[in-house]
């Protein structure tokens, strides 16, 4: 009898930072103004972290990685913005970030910024630009 093995550990899963042009995100008005949501996109064996803002008839897309440790922003699935839509909020560490420039106004890395990831929205569609 074979002797039982344990599984094999997870690999993880290589991160990009960037995304191709004219990826179809979803509707505009699938995101509340103001409000926010997560997308993850695989980009051939890798995966892309990545969220769109919404608020006052813009849209603004971040990477989904906070200047501050490097970690996810949302501990929340799609809670990016702090309860007034105001600001986005690091879940982790408490650093607060204008929504549509990605400036860091307050916290460990005030100052700091988030990385752009570029998305557009036109004729009632999200896409990454």
């Amino acid at each position: 009898m074979a002797e039982a093995r344990p599984p094999e550990p997870p690999t993880e899963r290589k991160r990009v930072w960037k995304t191709p042009p004219g990826v179809t995100l979803c509707a505009e008005a699938d995101i509340a103004d103001p409000g926010s949501r997560a997308f993850v996109l695989q980009i051939g064996e890798a995966y892309f972290h990545g969220f769109v803002v919404r608020k006052d008839d813009q849209v603004a897309g971040w990477v989904d990685r906070c200047p501050h440790q490097g970690f996810p922003l949302a501990i929340e699935l799609d809670r990016y913005l702090t309860r007034d839509g105001e600001l986005i909020l690091c879940g982790w560490h408490g650093a607060v970030f204008k929504p549509l420039t990605g400036e860091c106004v307050g916290g460990p890395c005030a100052g700091g910024r988030l990385t752009p990831w570029p998305v557009e929205a036109s004729g009632g569609v999200i896409r990454t630009a």
